[in-house]
């Protein structure tokens, strides 16, 4: 069973300002569910793309920039303490342009290349295949590895795995023991391309499918290692290539990825990460919500020919997408981090977890210096470190990861916001706006048996009297956090490192089978019931 959602329809003459009425919300658990909510779903992405890597994750064991065999020692303990699950390289676009044999042996000896998609940046391919996994061992997590099909060949990807997870007497375990490795990693996440529909090699559906059909046979399974073989899916509203590749390739594949962005547009200003008014503030929220419709729909398509869900879909780029940072370099994507970015965050780790029968990761882009990212870095300085809002929110939802998913029946307001944020639109067409609930919501039982509730509000300037009605749940200790600041517009840089950051939240009061508390405006608060 999923959530249910009941809401209280606010008509607003504008379809934007907020209502000065009291805003009530309930909450109410439903029978546990048997749906695990798996980690990956909090999984992160690092491309060759602005500072990610060089700067972000690399610096080399010669940096002044404290390291541990050239890391970053203060994103490294960052991304410890986030428990990242799993973690996709090295791409994105890059991914297919990107040669692996250039990324080993001595770094000294290392071709360098031109990063033709992201500002035409010259690197050295010091980070390469051994720093990238031994990275995941570092930080505990799983590698996710994008292959090259757009300009590679077979031969090459099939090596690669080969190099990676074969044992002995192969010509490639051989070379990866020659450039210091004995035992080989273990890798499970393998994807076929990326974005094969457009950066990826601009290619139908049909044709890739063949493709791909290709590729899995010889991208092989060695000594115990088995791969988990990801098609390159759709971009947001595109479900005849989701339909296509479900009816082509089936269950030769193990899973279909998806990208959605939350993103004015693809052409011209997508709007400033810092800058923007209460109409674009909206906007914004209700664009993340809509992936649970096109999440809903791409379902529904793999649900035709594939009803038992053998087949995962993965998530594995989404976020939002804004202007670059003025002054920062063309092409490197780094944009700052508000307190509206974590409510994006927040209410979108909400949706997937209502579909984790189907959606079996989530690759937020990216983890340093690009996009949402977890963590930004002065990558030329002393080596600053700056955790942004969304990394808090993905440090305080880490009790989800792997709990047992609760249904629950939330019934809150909603308002009308526009579909288009920076076009005046005819407001007596239905068709113009989209309805925003002022409340998200989820639950799950952790793994140590205790209930964790995630609440989110986001009014700019009304709170929210909450109910949660807890059923059969019995509980006698309740305690959170909550992560808000003054305006939804709060960010932090390095001379403001702690602007936005959880605190401790008590105002959550707990009675018999109920849970009360005031959810201030423009919040995000984590309840964990004992």
């Amino acid at each position: 069973m999923r959530t249910t959602v009941k809401h209280l329809l606010l008509t607003i003459s504008l379809g934007l300002s907020l209502p000065t009425l009291a805003q009530d919300a309930t909450v109410t658990l439903l029978s546990p569910g048997t749906q695990t909510i798996p980690r990956e779903i909090y999984g992160q992405f690092a491309e060759h793309l602005g500072t990610c890597i060089y700067g972000g994750l690399w610096v080399g064991p010669g940096s002044s920039i404290a390291n541990t065999d050239g890391y970053r020692n203060d994103v490294l303990q960052a991304l410890k303490d986030l428990k990242v699950p799993v973690l996709r390289w090295p791409g994105g676009c890059f991914a297919d342009e990107y040669h692996w044999m250039d990324g080993i042996g001595p770094r000294s000896k290392r071709p360098s290349m031109k990063n033709n998609n992201w500002g035409g940046t010259i690197e050295d391919n010091s980070f390469g295949t051994h720093e990238f996994l031994n990275l995941c061992e570092l930080i505990g997590c799983e590698p996710y590895i994008s292959g090259n099909v757009g300009s590679g060949t077979v031969e090459e990807l099939a090596k690669w795995v080969e190099y990676m997870t074969s044992e002995d007497g192969t010509p490639m375990a051989n070379l990866r023991k020659a450039n210091g490795r004995d035992k080989p990693w273990k890798v499970k996440y393998l994807g076929v391309g990326n974005e094969s529909w457009g950066c990826g090699g601009n290619m139908r559906p049909e044709y890739y499918g063949d493709l791909f059909r290709r590729y899995a046979i010889y991208c092989r399974n060695y000594d115990g290692n088995k791969l988990y073989k990801i098609a390159s899916g759709a971009s947001d509203y595109d479900y005849n290539w989701t339909k296509v590749l479900m009816e082509n390739v089936g269950n030769q594949m193990d899973a279909v990825s998806l990208h959605y962005y939350t993103c004015s547009g693809w052409t011209g200003s997508k709007g400033s990460a810092t800058q923007f008014d209460n109409d674009q503030y909206y906007w914004t929220l209700g664009k993340c919500l809509e992936i649970e419709d096109v999440v809903k729909k791409h379902c529904a398509i793999m649900d035709l020919t594939d009803p038992r869900k053998h087949i995962g879909l993965l998530v594995d780029e989404w976020g939002t997408w804004w202007d670059e940072e003025p002054g920062t370099i063309s092409g490197h994507l780094y944009q700052q981090n508000a307190l509206r970015d974590a409510l994006v965050a927040a209410l979108t780790l909400n949706v997937f977890h209502k579909y984790t029968d189907r959606v079996r990761m989530a690759n937020i882009a990216q983890v340093v210096n690009v996009l949402q990212s977890m963590i930004l870095t002065d990558t030329k300085g002393p080596g600053h470190m700056v955790l942004t809002p969304t990394y808090h929110v993905f440090e305080m939802y880490k009790p989800f990861q792997e709990a047992t998913f609760i249904p629950l029946d939330l019934q809150c307001k909603q308002m009308r916001v526009r579909h288009e944020m920076n076009k005046a639109m005819d407001e007596t067409k239905d068709d113009g706006f989209r309805t925003l609930p002022l409340i998200s919501a989820s639950a799950a039982r952790t793994t140590g048996g205790s209930t964790v509730i995630s609440l989110a509000n986001v009014s700019i300037d009304k709170a929210s009297e909450v109910t949660v009605n807890l059923g059969n749940l019995k509980a006698k200790n309740v305690t959170g956090r909550i992560l808000t600041s003054k305006s939804v517009a709060d960010y932090n840089d390095f001379d403001h490192t702690d602007r936005v950051k959880p605190v401790p939240f008590k105002d959550a009061k707990l009675k018999k089978d109920q849970l009360t508390l005031k959810l201030p405006a423009k919040s995000i608060v984590v309840l964990e019931l004992e």
